[in-house]
C-alpha cells in the first residue's frame, strides 16, 4: 500500500532533528527549472500570483534566491519533519519508532508543487509553491502542466512492485489532481473522516486534515498492507462506519466532543 500525502503550508526549520541516513528529492534538477523561473518574479509578483501578504511574498522570494541544487544538513531538513501543518500534527512523526519511519519511508510519498513526489526523508530546503498555482512555465499554464505524467510514473514504479498494490489517498483534491489515477492501474482507496457537530456528522476541513495525518499513522505503525484492515483505524476517537462506507470510499466518525 502506497500513501500520498499533502504537504503543509507551515514550515518549521528551527526545531533541529538528528537524521541517520536522510535521502535526495528524486525530481531535483525538475525543481531547479521550476525556482530559475521563480526567481524571476519580485515580491509583489509573488503575492499576486499566490494570494501573499507582502512580508510573506518578501520571504519566499529570498527562499527562491537561496535555493541550491545542493541540499545539506544546513539549507535542508527531512520533508516528514519540515511540514508542520494539521496532518503532520496527527502523524506526529516524533513520536514514531526508527522501524515505523522506515516503513513511511517507503510507503508514504508527499505531493509537492515544487518538488513532485518526497519520500519522508527526503532533504527539502523552504518553499511556498502550491499545487493549484496558475504559475506559467515552459510546459503549460499551470504547475499540472509542468509535472505532467512525471509524478504517476514515479508512484507507478512503486505499485508495479506490489503484488497486491493500492495507492491510498489522504492527499486534498488540489495534490491528488497531479496524479493520472487511471494510470496507476490499481485500487484507489479515499478514506472520508466526518464530525458530529449539531447532531449531524460533516467533513470539518481541520479536523478531516488531522485526521489523515492519523491515518498514516495507523498504517505505519500497523504496518498495513490490506485496506480492509483500514476497519481498525480507531484514533483519537474515530470509529469505522460501515452503513456509509464503500470499498473505495471507507468511512470514518467521530462523536460531537465536548
Amino acid at each position: 500500500m502506497l500513501i500520498v500525502l499533502s504537504p503543509a503550508k507551515s514550515l518549521d526549520y528551527k526545531t533541529p532533528v538528528k537524521v541517520k541516513a536522510p535521502t535526495l528529492p528524486e525530481f531535483v534538477s525538475e525543481s531547479a527549472k521550476l525556482i530559475a523561473d521563480l526567481k524571476k518574479l519580485a515580491p509583489q509578483d509573488v503575492a499576486k500570483l499566490m494570494g501573499l501578504s507582502d512580508p510573506l511574498a518578501t520571504l519566499n522570494v529570498g527562499r527562491y534566491r537561496d535555493w541550491s541544487k545542493t541540499f545539506t544538513e544546513i539549507n535542508s531538513k527531512p520533508a516528514i519533519y519540515a511540514f508542520d501543518g494539521d496532518v503532520y500534527d496527527g502523524f506526529d512523526v516524533k513520536s514514531l519508532n526508527a522501524k515505523a519511519i522506515d516503513f513511511a519511508q517507503d510507503h508514504i510519498r508527499i505531493l509537492s508543487g515544487l518538488y513532485g513526489a518526497l519520500r519522508p526523508l527526503d532533504l527539502m530546503q523552504a518553499y511556498r509553491l502550491e499545487m493549484g498555482t496558475s504559475f506559467k512555465n515552459a510546459r503549460g499554464k499551470d504547475l499540472y502542466a509542468f509535472w505532467g505524467n512525471r509524478v504517476t510514473n514515479s508512484l507507478k514504479k512503486i505499485l508495479d512492485k506490489e503484488k497486491k498494490p493500492v495507492l491510498l489517498n489522504l492527499a486534498s483534491e488540489e495534490y491528488f489532481k497531479v496524479l493520472q489515477a487511471k494510470d496507476l492501474a490499481c485500487p484507489v482507496v479515499a478514506p472520508v473522516f466526518q464530525d458530529a457537530k449539531e447532531g449531524k456528522y460533516k467533513i470539518i476541513s481541520f479536523y478531516a486534515k488531522r485526521a489523515r495525518g492519523l491515518m498514516a499513522r495507523y498504517v505505519v505503525e500497523n504496518r498495513i498492507s490490506d485496506p480492509i484492515d483500514l476497519k481498525g483505524f480507531n484514533l483519537d476517537g474515530y470509529k469505522y462506519c460501515a452503513a456509509e462506507s464503500t470499498v473505495d470510499k471507507p468511512v470514518f466518525r467521530r462523536a460531537e466532543r465536548k
